[in-house]
């Protein structure tokens, strides 16, 4: 195979270990926080990892999280986590479990995206 060439169909094992799935639904929550402080990225890294800890059964992989300061792209004071999941009704409410009582949050949103692979192309390149 050229280093160069653009495959349909992984060849090598490490392309085969790159195969994504033909649907990946994504499941993004913002936490509308009140304020903003130090001790604040240990809370909520500290409820998700309950999350992690009570999600047994439900099929997700964590993608992202961060926060997002008031005026970076809006007025509100964002945690966000994105999670790539199967069973997307068991890990919102999980995720609304650990959170309902979180008292420096104003509201907490969700999007649910779907996806499926419309292509998807390997290729390899000898360095």
């Amino acid at each position: 195979m050229k280093s160069t060439e653009i495959l349909k169909e992984a060849k090598t094992e490490d392309q085969k270990k790159l195969v994504q799935s033909a649907f990946n639904t994504n499941v993004a929550f913002y936490i509308h926080l009140k304020a903003y402080n130090n001790q604040v990225r240990e809370e909520l890294e500290n409820r998700l990892r309950e999350v992690f800890f009570f999600s047994k059964g439900v099929d997700w992989k964590f993608d992202s999280f961060g926060i997002e300061n008031k005026g970076s792209r809006g007025n509100n004071i964002l945690g966000y986590f994105i999670f790539r999941a199967v069973e997307v009704e068991k890990l919102q409410k999980l995720f609304i479990q650990e959170f309902k009582d979180y008292e420096n949050a104003i509201r907490i949103s969700c999007s649910v995206a779907k996806y499926e692979k419309v292509e998807e192309e390997f290729f390899e390149l000898n360095v």
